[in-house]
């Protein structure tokens, strides 16, 4: 969400300027004495061009606004303004997180004389090389057995069967409490696996883990008292990462999520407005997904449904970031992006569904406000399109208006878009690493560029929810890497994406076409700017085509038929 301040450069001041360091002043001097040598004087120097940019007026009165000009800059300044408001949010959230911290209470209401039983649900599909790492980590929670029960959901189709089955039994035998669930179709995808499962479940709270999660022994026993207050209906923990610092999109990856549960939630938590669960690492009490209205699979976001339905039907959701839960990120291009289009799309299409009854319901108007940020966020990647189609018309027309509308205009929105990303970022690594927070600086400019990078594909998730075109629910691959330089066992589930990756390049080499159109109208300014987009579209256009590539070229063989899907990017792109 990136502001381009307007620069004035004409290119041309007249003999009087000023220059810096003794070359150029003894020009000047040289070119007072010869005035006939003037014309011929280099004309360098930040201090000429500063005053060729800002004080010169000699073409002063020159331009005129004009209709054409109209046409570009209102629909500019219009989706600036709407890309504002969303990052005035940001600046908010990061406020209530500071100001309501003693809201925070670590500490259950009180401790189970009887521990009750708890349902542990896995829903895997095609996960054949993370499913030793789940189930060794699930069957070493430390709870007692007789109170706990394990539901291996799969709904896989390829030899994951086999190999969860198998797994299981051995479990089994040795005596953990864990079950084998396949289902013969995916009805309902993850969503309908969950509801599946909870039909035959025994406990009335259910914990709920992903495959490419691995949770302390310690978690039941942190999470599961929580449940004496009986207005609990969620217990959500916060994701950390096993593999953050495999490589550069791992590290990105993990501030964003970590602004996520440590700005986001935590404010959300604290001031009493709803908040979502995410999926995963978190235990439900079963009578609030009853109350809900149970799982649902008409959005891609199945979680952040329920947990609105949840809490507009009276239930109350519990947040706690001292209760970790590592996991695996994403370590290839297709992969990130396939899971950000789903949850774009899927939050889109929770909007669409939730927002009307919530403004019917007599839930309270912050709460109502807060979802219509929280739920449309993802609007913001077509604003982002549009953005980039108007940057450089608007940069052209603007190249002959004054200095002081950027102070009045462009300062104002950089510091309402870009510059609110920025502290947001760095004040959530500030929470988590009070000692190594400042290394964040450096990946902010990266961070920035890969949230452009994204906007083709999640644009193209958002339109389709508006539009109302389904989808199938697109696993984000697991590769089994925890350390830098593990090679991933995943490759069969590898993904190629069929045209977006073009078009990020295209894009991106619109943009380094604009960079050399500035420098020769002598607006450096502007370059910064223009090269985050470069470098984000560029950056997640290479990745896309080049994953797997790496890994190859390293070993010297030949590629491998089997290792790639030759099915296109699930969301379709």
């Amino acid at each position: 969400m990136l502001s381009v301040p307007g620069l004035t450069g004409i290119g041309f001041t007249g003999i009087g300027f000023t220059g810096i360091g003794s070359t150029v002043k003894g020009w000047v001097g040289l070119a007072a004495r010869q005035p006939q040598l003037a014309s011929f004087v280099p004309q360098t120097g930040l201090v000429h061009y500063l005053k060729m940019q800002y004080a010169d007026q000699t073409f002063r009165g020159l331009y005129e606004w004009n209709w054409f000009d109209a046409s570009l800059m209102l629909p500019y300044f219009a989706v600036m303004l709407m890309l504002s408001v969303y990052g005035l949010h940001r600046y908010k959230m990061a406020y209530l997180y500071f100001k309501f911290r003693k809201n925070y209470d670590p500490h259950p209401k009180s401790h189970f004389a009887e521990l009750p039983f708890v349902t542990v649900q896995l829903p895997i599909f095609n996960e054949q090389f993370v499913i030793e790492r789940l189930l060794e980590a699930i069957c070493g929670l430390d709870y007692p057995r007789e109170k706990l029960e394990i539901q291996l959901l799969d709904d896989s189709t390829d030899e994951t069967q086999q190999v969860a089955a198998a797994i299981v039994e051995r479990y089994a035998a040795a005596g953990e409490p864990v079950v084998y669930i396949h289902r013969t179709n995916r009805h309902g995808f993850k969503a309908g696996a969950l509801d599946a499962g909870l039909k035959i479940a025994k406990g009335n709270l259910i914990a709920i883990f992903d495959a490419d999660f691995v949770p302390p022994a310690d978690w039941l026993m942190q999470v599961v008292h929580h449940f004496t207050d009986e207005s609990i209906g969620m217990v959500q923990t916060r994701w950390t990462h096993l593999n953050k610092d495999y490589n550069l999109l791992t590290r990105i990856e993990a501030i964003l999520l970590d602004g996520h549960f440590v700005l986001e939630h935590g404010a959300r938590a604290r001031t009493g407005d709803f908040f979502n669960f995410n999926g995963t690492a978190g235990m439900w009490r079963r009578q609030a997904i009853t109350d809900a209205g149970g799982w649902q699979h008409d959005t891609l976001t199945e979680d952040t449904d329920l947990s609105y339905r949840s809490q507009m039907a009276g239930w109350k959701f519990k947040y706690l970031p001292a209760v970790e839960c590592p996991a695996e990120l994403p370590i290839e291009m297709v992969a990130f992006k396939t899971q950000q289009a789903r949850w774009a799309k899927g939050l889109i299409q929770t909007s669409i569904k939730i927002l009307p009854k919530m403004f019917r319901s007599d839930v309270p108007r912050q709460i109502k406000v807060e979802a219509v940020y929280h739920l449309t966020a993802n609007l913001s990647y077509p604003l982002m399109v549009l953005m980039t189609a108007l940057l450089i018309p608007a940069m052209i027309v603007r190249f002959y208006q004054g200095w002081l509308q950027m102070l009045l205009i462009d300062v104002p929105l950089f510091g309402a878009s870009t510059l609110s990303i920025a502290i947001f970022y760095v004040l959530s690594q500030r929470e988590l690493y009070p000692k190594t927070w400042k290394r964040t600086f450096l990946y902010l400019p990266m961070l920035m560029a890969l949230g452009i990078g994204l906007t083709i594909t999640n644009t193209k998730a958002v339109m389709e929810a508006l539009l109302g075109i389904k989808s199938a629910f697109a696993r984000t691959p697991k590769y089994s890497v925890a350390k830098k330089g593990e090679k991933p066992k995943a490759a069969k589930y590898r993904k190629r994406l069929v045209w977006a990756p073009w078009i990020e390049l295209a894009v991106g080499t619109y943009f380094a076409l604009a960079i050399a159109y500035t420098f020769t109208n002598n607006n450096f300014f502007t370059a910064p700017f223009l090269i985050l987009f470069v470098v984000g579209y560029w950056y997640t256009g290479l990745m896309s085509l080049l994953q797997g590539r790496f890994e190859r070229w390293r070993s010297g063989t030949m590629a491998n038929p089997d290792e790639s899907s030759p099915k296109p990017f699930p969301v379709g792109v």
